[in-house]
Parts: structure tokens; C-alpha cells; sequence
């Protein structure tokens, strides 16, 4: 359970950091709540996961889920670069991933 609350609270990270694209200093109302809700829940999730999985390992894979999701959001609906490096080195953070979890 506390993996499953690990990887919301990462997809939760990816809520916080494309609607921090949107909020415009905190003035877009609708895009600050949403990314205080968002942030809100991410941490929350990564609390808990971390009762039960060694801070580090968590606080890792929450920051890997993070961040291959914020690149891939980034690729997908806001053109931006997708080259065979920048591929690669996302498949690295999904290695290191796979390890932290088999190895924790």
C-alpha cells in the first residue's frame, strides 16, 4: 500500500508542477488552487509512504516520478524538446527507479 501512495503522491507532484506553469504569480485563481491542492496531496502521500519506506528511497522515487512525469506533460502538450538523449536519461531515471524499489 504505502508503494501504490508513493507513485499517487508523485503523479500528484506532476499536478503541482504543470499547474505552477499556469498560475501566474498566483493571480489565475482557478490554477493556484489547484496547484495548492496538488501540492497538498503529493506531500501528504509522500508522508505516508514514508512510514513505511526508508525516507530516502521515497523521497528518490517521488522526485524520479516527479520529474519523468513533468518531462514527459512537458513533451507531450507543451512542445518541448523530445531527442534520443533526453529519451535515454529518462529511461535512466526509470532504472534507478525499478532499483530503488527491488532493492528497498
Amino acid at each position: 500500500m504505502a508503494w501504490f501512495l508513493l507513485i499517487l503522491g508523485g503523479l500528484f507532484e506532476v499536478g503541482f508542477t504543470t499547474s505552477l506553469r499556469f498560475v501566474d504569480g498566483f493571480r489565475n485563481l482557478p490554477w493556484t488552487l489547484a496547484f495548492l491542492v496538488s501540492v497538498t496531496l503529493s506531500m501528504g502521500l509522500l508522508e505516508r509512504a514514508s512510514r513505511d519506506i526508508p525516507m530516502g528511497t521515497a523521497y528518490a522515487v517521488w522526485g524520479g516520478i516527479g520529474a519523468i512525469g513533468t518531462v514527459a506533460v512537458g513533451m507531450l502538450f507543451f512542445d518541448e524538446p523530445s531527442t534520443t538523449i533526453r529519451l535515454l536519461l529518462i529511461l535512466v531515471i526509470v532504472g534507478a527507479i525499478a532499483g530503488l524499489k527491488l532493492t528497498a
